[in-house]
């Protein structure tokens, strides 16, 4: 299933931590503390306990939101709608 992971972290090697956790499950950068691609429950469910483990749940905070693909098509993207220089050209061409 689709999946988006946002997240607001204080400390840098935190949030690089919890960048790192996201790109080892296969998901791409969409923006700065954003990140989608496909994940399975089980996936889904180890990222947020690799990630609850990592942050500070006093000021910290990261959201896996699930998203089936016919919502996706439904979003509406306005502006810059992905940072080009986060996000490859492959992934890129999946979404437009």
């Amino acid at each position: 299933m689709l999946v988006w992971v946002i997240y607001d972290i204080a400390e840098n090697q935190v949030r690089k931590k919890v960048s790192d956790r996201c790109k080892d499950y296969g998901l791409y950068r969409v923006q700065k503390s954003v990140f989608l691609g496909d994940l399975n429950t089980n996936q889904r469910d180890s990222l947020a306990i690799q990630c609850e483990e990592l942050i500070d749940v006093d000021i910290d905070s990261v959201y896996i939101f699930p998203m089936d693909e016919e919502s996706f098509r439904k979003v509406k993207l306005i502006g810059q709608a992905f940072d080009r220089d986060l996000v490859s050209d492959e992934v890129l061409t999946t979404f437009f």
